[in-house]
Parts: structure tokens; sequence; C-alpha cells
């Protein structure tokens, strides 16, 4: 019997030991040469802790605010997608581990649970991620549907004008199962003979013209506050200001997107030079 998992490389392995290749490689690559996927980790590993000794711990607290959302410690469930090829539950299952552990998950729309499902499942504090398709009425209606659900802000994704490369994905000819949240509204079944059905699917779908002068459209539908994720530059975050964002994701989409730009954690310095009272950050 395997050992019970005691940190994060731990669980890795088990998911590796236990998952088909191709769904494991979904999981766990990212796009061409993996550069970026890479230096992500290798970045935290350049970093060291300067601790101060003789100080009171006899009381620690993690707790900070979230958006007026009190959550027990600086950690999220960020989007994630096709949970259940993982576990039967799907993102069920994530949104109850994010209620245990009194934080916040983000649910992907591109997750393999509705987000009415998730919203009835417990009372975890629910933001939904959010791709424009190319038919604005039916991105309207999942903006209005989570809304209605419960969600507490919306985490538009700015970083995925088309699919990234995955190669390992192509390679493996991935088949992903249908998107619950756009059953009825959208055809995803799309055969394809160049790979990876995934490509097919968010290239042939999302709306690549969408821009800032977009996001005023994205603010008159719904009263929800607005994230954008995908922010790795000063710049950036000055347009997301100037646009009226509530908060900033410093992401770049876990290396799988672009590939060979900087570690997240490296451009934290320069993104947060950014007057703090003025705007959520968030990192990822």
């Amino acid at each position: 019997m395997a050992e019970e998992p005691v940190n994060v490389n731990g669980f890795r392995e088990l998911a590796r030991q236990t998952l088909p290749k191709m769904y494991y490689d979904f999981f766990t690559g990212g796009a061409e040469d993996q550069y970026t996927l890479k230096e992500n980790e290798e970045a935290f590993h350049r970093i060291t802790i300067q601790p101060k000794i003789l100080v009171d711990t006899s009381s620690i607290d993690l707790s900070t605010m979230v958006l007026g959302y009190s959550i027990s410690m600086p950690v999220m469930i960020a989007p994630t997608s096709r949970h259940k090829l993982a576990n039967p539950s799907g993102e069920i299952a994530t949104a109850r581990a994010a209620s245990t552990c009194n934080t916040i998950m983000v649910l992907s729309i591109s997750s393999t649970c509705t987000l009415e499902e998730v919203a009835a499942c417990c009372n975890a504090v629910r933001f939904f991620q959010l791709c424009v398709y190319k038919r604005r009425d039916i991105t309207a209606k999942l903006v209005q549907r989570a809304e209605n659900n419960g969600y507490k802000a919306i985490v538009l994704t700015g970083d995925s004008p088309r699919h990234g490369r995955r190669e390992a994905d192509i390679k493996n000819k991935i088949i992903i199962p249908e998107l619950k949240n756009v059953e009825g509204l959208l055809s995803t079944k799309i055969v394809t003979d160049k790979g990876s059905n995934l490509d097919a699917l968010a290239n042939q779908t999302r709306d690549p013209s969408f821009t800032w002068e977009d996001i005023g459209w994205l603010k008159s539908i719904t009263k929800l506050p607005i994230l954008i994720k995908g922010v790795l530059t000063h710049e950036d975050a000055l347009k997301a200001l100037e646009v009226g964002a509530a908060g900033i994701i410093v992401s770049n989409h876990g290396g799988r997107q672009l590939d060979y730009c900087p570690p997240t954690i490296s451009v934290l310095e320069e993104v947060f030079s950014l007057p703090c009272n003025r705007i959520s950050f968030f990192y990822l």
C-alpha cells in the first residue's frame, strides 16, 4: 500500500501512480517546452526565509480578508478544470474541501459539475472564473447564473485568447468530457485529427477580440466585483485599475498558456508597486 502523502509532492506521486497517463499529463503539463512551468517551481527554490527568533508563537493566526470575506489562511483554490478526471465527485468534492478549510474556491468555467451543482453542495464562498466566448449572449447567461447562484465575484481570465499549446495533450490526443456549464448553449462536440480536441474546442469558441475596452460591457451585465486574472506587468495592473477592476490575480496560468513568460513570483515586486488601497492583489 502506498504511503500516506505528507506534502504536495506526495500527492503528485500518488496521482502519477493512480491516474491514466493521459489525465496525469493533462493536470501536470505545461505549454510547449514547459520552461515557464519549471521556472514557476525553481523561482520558489531561489527564495530563502530570514527568520526572527525568540518571538511569541503561542498563538498564531493566519486568517485574512478577501473582498470582505474572512478566510482561515491566505490560500485560495484557483480555477482548475475537469476535476472528475481525477475524482468521481469532481468540483463538488473540491468545494466541500474549501468549505471545511474555510477558504474560497474559484470554480472554473470548464468544470465537470455545473455551477448550480457546486453552489448547492455546501456553503463555501465561491467565485466564478470566466473566459469570454465569441457568442456574448452565452457569456452573459453564465455570468447571470453565477450571480443568481450566490457566487461572490467574477474572475475574468485575460491571458487565454487562444489555448496554450500543450504538447503532451497533443501527443496523447486527449479527449475531454463535454463542458457541463454550457450544455444546451454551445456545441462542444469537436472532432479533430490534429491532436488535442481541447485545443480545437477552446480556439473555436473563445473570443480572441476581447480587450480592455470590453471590460465595461462585462461590468454592465453584473453587480459582482470583477477580478482580472493573468496580470504579469505593472502596465497591465494599471490598466486593470483604470477599468475599475476590484482586484487582479498575478498569474502566468501555471505555465500552461504562454511559454517563456516569467515565473509569477518573480514579477510580484513590479506589479505590487500599485497603490494597494485602490485594488486587491492575489498571487497564483
